[in-house]
């Protein structure tokens, strides 16, 4: 895994503080919250591949969501952190800060896995 000073230099200064401190990125203001190409998205930190576009749906909340996670690929934390209990997903391989996943998502999950665009890459099928 990669030292703090090395994430610095990699990740633009908002997707530092998403992914290293666990901020979230305003809502509508993200790359991939309309994005509908065919591929998958990756941890921008560690570029392990966490989502499939298969899986992401408009959920109208502001951030990209999808229904389900590559499995293994994502962590699961409680989040006690704004007085609500709510689950932080993170990157398996680097820690990296996701988002959070709920559940009221569409089936066959029921969850919503709402992502901040900044903690993530894409990489296209074509």
């Amino acid at each position: 895994m990669m030292k703090d000073e090395e994430y610095k230099n990699k990740l633009s200064e908002d997707a530092y503080k998403v992914c290293r401190l666990a901020a979230t990125e305003r809502p509508f203001t993200g790359i991939y919250n309309d994005h509908w190409e065919a591929g998958q998205y990756l941890c921008a930190c560690c570029d392990k591949p966490l989502f499939s576009s298969e899986h992401k749906f408009n959920a109208g909340c502001g951030w990209p969501s999808f229904y389900q996670a590559i499995t293994g690929n994502v962590s699961y934390k409680p989040d006690n952190s704004i007085n609500m209990t709510r689950v932080e997903i993170t990157c398996t391989a680097c820690d990296s800060h996701l988002g959070h996943v709920f559940d009221d998502g569409p089936l066959p999950t029921g969850k919503r896995y709402c992502v901040n665009s900044l903690s993530l890459a894409f990489q296209s099928n074509m």
